[in-house]
């Protein structure tokens, strides 16, 4: 069972949003379920704040409330490493997808795939379609159980595009928030 010793959550006042740094010890060690499962927060809670920033080993995980369901992704976009957290949720073609805030690159809550709008210059008259650049930014399972969410930790056997921002900005990336936000 975890305490509020085991889980320490430090409001932010971007966009209202929740950072929720995770440890059990001063070495840094995160409490996990026995299922492997990382706590992330009250259901009732994140609903509220319809997404939350968490740090699970240093790693900022984005989880998202949209719709009636949660979704996890890694915090920095894949691009160039864009706050996802600032980013607008938009529906394309019937897909919930974030937006990244610098550069508008648009990620797929679902799946974490990247989409563009491309045309084939083969047709006689080409019409912008939504694509896939195929699965660029690291999702994670969410569960929810007794009232609490909680996060897979990920497999890092499988690497995304997404991971190179998720290690730079491993610490100090809610530092960048900031100064962004401030400016």
């Amino acid at each position: 069972m975890y305490t509020k010793s085991s889980v320490t959550a430090e409001m932010s006042s971007i966009n209202e949003l929740e950072d929720v740094d995770l440890h059990s010890s001063s070495a840094g060690t995160v409490e996990v379920e026995p299922e492997g499962l990382i706590l992330i927060g009250k259901e009732d809670d994140i609903k509220k704040s319809q997404r939350v920033t968490a740090k699970i080993n240093g790693r900022e995980v984005l989880v998202f409330y949209h719709e009636e369901k949660f979704y996890a992704m890694d915090s920095r976009c894949y691009h160039e490493g864009g706050p996802l957290c600032l980013g607008e949720i938009e529906d394309i073609n019937g897909q919930a997808c974030i937006v990244c805030p610098w550069h508008k690159y648009k990620i797929t809550l679902e799946t974490g795939e990247g989409l563009y709008e491309g045309i084939n210059p083969l047709e006689p008259s080409p019409t912008p379609q939504w694509q896939s650049k195929g699965v660029k930014q690291r999702i994670h399972k969410v569960t929810i159980d007794n009232g609490n969410v909680y996060v897979s930790p990920p497999d890092f056997s499988i690497s995304f595009d997404s991971d190179y921002f998720a290690e730079k900005y491993k610490h100090g990336g809610e530092l960048a928030i900031k100064k962004i936000s401030n400016s």
